[in-house]
């Protein structure tokens, strides 16, 4: 092992919360995380995907199937590698909702890592348009700075957000990828739900993430309005994708060469009982390295 990311997911899978937990650890004890960075046997330096229980992302050494693993790109720093994958969850707007160039994008939950990320994939795909939202005055100022055209802050009362949300559709949200869900999210289905008869413009959104709360309740005249069928999707798992790992060098490179940034907290091996308990990142990834 070279590097491999603590996030929320890890977290919750070791306490026993995340839906999957019984089965990406089926047995205890057992040491969790999906996916890092490392070193082969013959010393090339590969990302990899799905390690095999009980020695996860964050042992020292780890078994990963050969077919999950993608060699990393020249010069590329183990840690920024590991962070990158989380720019997965961005191509989803591509691979779950059929994005397609000079569509309007909003970000749920732009101010965390994967969401700063998803904020410059949609740029970097082509995006007319891209809003985000967040709770933080001050990180919503720096996501701006990642390409987000304008951004929405979610700290305001139900009427104010709903207007908000509102006020920046323009000509209707092509496509929403969202991690937060909860409140954030009925409060923006209900700000689609058009004022008139007539044909709405449909909206696909993509749920990536629940930081907000794990229900919505949908009105009855939210989801027929501007909702197709088969639009909400949930992308599965908190692992990459087989499709999401082959996208894996292409934005390694984009990282390599400053078109993807994002913060990294650099924490050893030997520290990680007191990094495990940080909860002040603030849109940085804590990454764990030997």
């Amino acid at each position: 092992m070279k590097a491999a990311a603590v996030e929320n997911v890890d977290k919750a899978i070791a306490a026993g919360t995340r839906f999957a937990a019984r089965q990406f650890l089926p047995e205890l004890p057992a040491i969790v995380g999906f996916d890092g960075t490392g070193t082969l046997a013959d010393g090339t330096l590969a990302g990899f995907g799905q390690p095999r229980p009980p020695h996860g992302a964050l042992a020292e050494r780890t078994v990963i199937p050969a077919q999950n693993t993608t060699r990393a790109p020249e010069g590329i720093d183990p840690a920024v590698a590991v962070v990158i994958s989380s720019a997965v969850t961005g191509f989803a707007i591509r691979t779950a909702a059929g994005f397609t160039p000079g569509e309007t994008v909003l970000v749920q939950g732009a101010t965390g890592v994967a969401g700063r990320l998803a904020v410059q994939v949609a740029r970097l795909l082509g995006a007319g348009r891209v809003i985000a939202t967040g709770r933080n005055h001050d990180a919503l100022a720096e996501v701006t700075g990642l390409g987000a055209d304008a951004v929405i802050n979610t700290a305001v009362s139900d009427d104010a957000l709903v207007e908000a949300f509102a006020a920046e559709a323009g000509g209707g949200y092509d496509v929403v990828l969202d991690f937060l869900r909860g409140r954030p999210t009925e409060l923006l289905l209900k700000a689609l739900v058009p004022n008139r008869i007539g044909q709405s413009k449909p909206t696909r959104l993509v749920q990536a993430g629940e930081s907000a709360g794990a229900r919505i309740a949908l009105s009855a005249d939210s989801v027929p309005s501007h909702l197709r069928p088969g639009d909400l999707r949930r992308r599965q798992g908190p692992g990459r994708t087989g499709r999401g790992r082959r996208l894996w060098p292409d934005r390694a490179v984009d990282a390599r060469d400053g078109k993807l940034v994002t913060g990294i907290d650099r924490t050893r091996l030997s520290d990680i009982e007191t990094a495990w308990q940080r909860t002040d990142q603030g849109g940085r990834r804590l990454v764990i390295t030997p």
